[in-house]
């Protein structure tokens, strides 16, 4: 008679499957910098596409640059990074309170362009390039939190 061994699989500090608890979420911060620059890149297009259409993006003479729309997007979106990185080792529910924080942000982000003298095309189309920003960089940075901690 011949006895055949199954091989067993003990938990270590990294393997979470084996102690019952979820693996840890892929990278906030990796795939944040990728969002990041993928609203950057559509911002920056949709800002050309919305000037050759005629939408001026004047404040008081001077016109927004177009490589003003890459640079904020990118800043602002990696601000977005950095505080979703902080709430996943922070916050008791890092999901709820990263998408509440930055639905509020967003919001807050359409007060400059209601109140710096843009015409209302140049308002509307700014409001909505940032939702689109936000509508890339803020499910992306939430699938990668937790519910809770």
């Amino acid at each position: 008679m011949s006895t055949t061994q199954i091989p067993t699989t003990q938990a270590t500090g990294t393997d979470f499957s084996a102690r019952g608890t979820a693996a840890p979420r892929q990278s906030v911060w990796m795939h944040g910098v990728g969002a990041s620059v993928v609203a950057s890149a559509a911002t920056t297009a949709l800002a050309a596409i919305a000037s050759a259409a005629g939408v001026s993006f004047a404040n008081g003479g001077e016109s927004i640059p177009l490589l003003g729309f890459t640079q904020l997007t990118l800043i602002f979106s990696l601000i977005g990074v950095g505080m979703a990185g902080v709430m996943a080792r922070t916050a008791r529910r890092p999901r709820t309170t990263f998408v509440r924080t930055a639905v509020v942000l967003t919001v807050l982000s359409f007060v400059p362009d209601l109140t710096f003298g843009f015409d209302a095309g140049s308002a509307v189309t700014l409001i909505a390039l940032h939702v689109v920003a936000a509508a890339i960089v803020v499910p992306t940075l939430t699938a990668r939190l937790a519910r809770t901690r």
